[in-house]
């Protein structure tokens, strides 16, 4: 039995991203920022979870798309954290890194998905 490769990324991103919020708002005192990083950083796995008891085939891609949108917005915010100098660049890199990962997984599955639906 095979690894589902996008559930497993994104579960791992989120509980980076939890504890990366930990450690904005413990250490350096920062809740704005880091409270949208935590929200739509973990998002992109529970969207995930959706997909896969969707409804249809345009159900199916609709939930990825919007995990997709969702792994966008984060991409923002770590931005963001990075220049204002919330995140150190090893932290950004390795996150940011991370990030494009699932976003290009996601867009190849969504696109694969299309496809596979136009030919039914």
């Amino acid at each position: 039995m095979s690894e589902n490769v996008i559930k497993v990324k994104s579960f791992s991103f989120a509980l980076r991203i939890v504890k990366l919020y930990q450690f904005l708002s413990s250490e350096k005192r920062e809740f704005v920022l880091s409270k949208q990083l935590l929200r739509s950083g973990t998002a992109i796995g529970a969207l995930v979870r959706e997909a896969e008891q969707a409804e249809s085939k345009p159900d199916f891609i609709h939930k990825l798309s919007i995990a997709q949108k969702e792994a966008n917005e984060t991409d923002y915010w770590l931005e963001l954290l990075f220049q204002s100098d919330y995140l150190t660049e090893v932290q950004f890199k390795s996150l940011n890194f991370d990030i494009l990962e699932i976003n290009k997984i996601l867009a190849s599955i969504i696109i694969t998905s299309k496809q596979n639906n136009i030919k039914k």
